[in-house]
């Protein structure tokens, strides 16, 4: 295995791009201190069938849904409190995997501890696009989430 000059260490054939091994932790440090946007994200696979981020939540968010795919979120640092639709909200922490199905009705109450940075991987892929609040005056796709490349 290899690390290339951008901190992914790759394995196999790099310009392939059939393989690669992220620093999670690199990246999660990498994350601008504030943002214009609720969320700020990094894909590191953009496939077909699924996609992979990692995200960095600045602010709460809204009650929203996304319409093209499951989601795997697992927290790799800070703390939050979450929902579900009318479920009460819990807490969430590093370690922890949330997992909904499309169309679920979620957000992000309050953080209670930055910087909360998330692992997603949502199946299939999700188109940055996707995203309707339930009220839709809390948000739009671009007030919602800004791609960066931090690795």
């Amino acid at each position: 295995m290899k690390t290339n000059s951008t901190n992914v260490e790759v394995t196999g054939k790099e310009a392939s791009s059939k393989s690669a091994v992220f620093n999670l932790n690199t990246i999660a440090k990498n994350f601008p201190a504030t943002s214009d946007t609720m969320l700020v994200d990094t894909r590191l696979t953009d496939e077909e069938k699924a996609s992979a981020r990692v995200f960095r939540v600045y602010t709460p968010v809204p009650a929203h849904y996304h319409t093209t795919c499951d989601e795997y979120l697992t927290v790799l640092s800070g703390r939050a409190t979450w929902f579900f639709g009318d479920e009460p909200p819990f807490e969430v922490g590093p370690g922890q995997l949330i997992f909904f199905k499309q169309s679920t009705v979620h957000g992000t109450v309050e953080i209670l501890e930055e910087p909360f940075v998330v692992l997603a991987v949502d199946t299939p892929r999700r188109p940055p696009s996707d995203i309707t609040f339930v009220n839709p005056s809390d948000g739009t796709a671009e007030t919602f989430i800004q791609s960066k490349v931090l690795y």
